[in-house]
């Protein structure tokens, strides 16, 4: 399809305007030394003067033209998609009346294998570079509290430290090759069930599958897998006995799909009615806690038979469990007037793309 030809269908589907709550954009930061500035010594040198090059990016070569990002949404002087206020504005919240856009950045201290304490201290320059770049210069854009996971006691500290901004709304944790179920990570929940914050699990570099010591051969089957990961977090969240001790906890899954939920659902009940001895602290079927704890995100939506994509949501079994994002600026972004199965009812359409992230959000 042409671009003159997407843009007329857009034109036209925006005849009757949909407000948008986007749950998953990704601000991006241009270069790890913009930093520098909220950091202290000795951490400052270590990011300017030490060699550090950033976390890791995956290990293969994205063959599309922009590699991950969108053609469109680089600004042109060479930093990348998604670190341009401006074009942002005009290409998704103006363009798609977005009311509020969650932010999730791309840069996850929480996958740091080493050196703790520097990955607490960039967490938390992240955060004010976050409010000062991004927050400051729109009401409409809503953040996410980036943490490092692996010192769950700063993380909670700096959870306190940032949970009062009227527009932060989420604490970030990038899913990797450790299961967030275990009680090691518990503090974290407690400072935003206290808060009254959200969890958001986001996939990242260090998301690993079953295969070949989590990286496959070829980015195809990576990003095929993705939701092998996914499954783990919820599975861990739930025999772990999370949601137990924090009953208020709400998650949220991005950038997963959520096609497999039902499959999760009904296997998870089957094997809790035989092996519920060993999780005792587990009191109700594990699909109750999936659908009263947990919402995903729509994208990447499968590109399914529209009927087959209505039943796997029916099959779900709670209207409020999805939540509309685009992943912008990515290249598997997701429109907010396309993506969406054309055999939705109107009003399950409004709950997807406004209604449910309004309510989870308290927005």
């Amino acid at each position: 399809m042409s671009t003159k030809q997407t843009q007329v269908i857009e034109k036209n589907s925006l005849s009757i305007r949909q407000p948008i709550i986007d749950v998953d954009v990704h601000e991006m930061l241009p270069h790890h030394h913009d930093l520098a500035p909220y950091l202290e010594q000795p951490w400052k040198r270590w990011l300017t003067e030490c060699g550090w090059n950033g976390t890791r990016q995956l290990p293969y070569v994205q063959h599309l033209p922009g590699g991950v990002e969108k053609m469109d949404a680089k600004p042109g002087d060479g930093r990348p998609a998604g670190s341009d206020y401006k074009l942002m504005k005009e290409q998704l919240l103006d363009k798609y009346d977005v009311e509020h856009a969650i932010l999730t950045g791309l840069f996850y201290p929480s996958t740091m294998k080493a050196q703790y304490e520097f990955a607490t201290a960039l967490a938390s320059a992240y955060n004010d570079w976050q409010i000062e770049n991004w927050l400051d210069k729109d009401s409409r854009f809503k953040g996410s509290i980036h943490v490092a996971a692996q010192d769950p006691h700063s993380a909670a500290r700096e959870i306190d430290r940032l949970a009062s901004h009227p527009q932060m709304v989420q604490v970030l944790l990038p899913i990797a090759s450790f299961s967030y179920g275990d009680p090691f990570y518990h503090p974290i929940f407690e400072a935003v069930e206290r808060n009254g914050l959200l969890i958001a699990m986001h996939q990242s570099t260090h998301t690993t599958t079953a295969l070949d010591n989590g990286y496959p051969r070829f980015f195809i089957d990576w990003h095929t897998l993705l939701p092998q990961a996914f499954m783990s977090q919820v599975v861990s969240l739930i025999t772990n006995g999370v949601f137990e001790k924090f009953p208020s906890l709400k998650v949220i899954m991005l950038e997963g799909g959520f096609v497999w939920l039902p499959a999760l659902m009904w296997r998870l009940d089957y094997n809790y009615k035989s092996l519920r001895q060993e999780v005792p602290w587990v009191k109700r079927m594990p699909s109750e806690y999936i659908k009263e704890h947990f919402h995903f995100a729509t994208q990447p939506i499968e590109d399914a038979d529209p009927k087959e994509m209505k039943q796997v949501i029916e099959m779900i079994g709670n209207e409020k469990t999805l939540l509309f994002a685009t992943d912008y600026p990515h290249w598997d972004f997701d429109s907010p007037t396309r993506s969406l199965p054309t055999t939705l009812s109107k009003e399950l359409k409004r709950k997807i793309l406004f209604e449910n992230a309004k309510e989870v959000y308290g927005l």
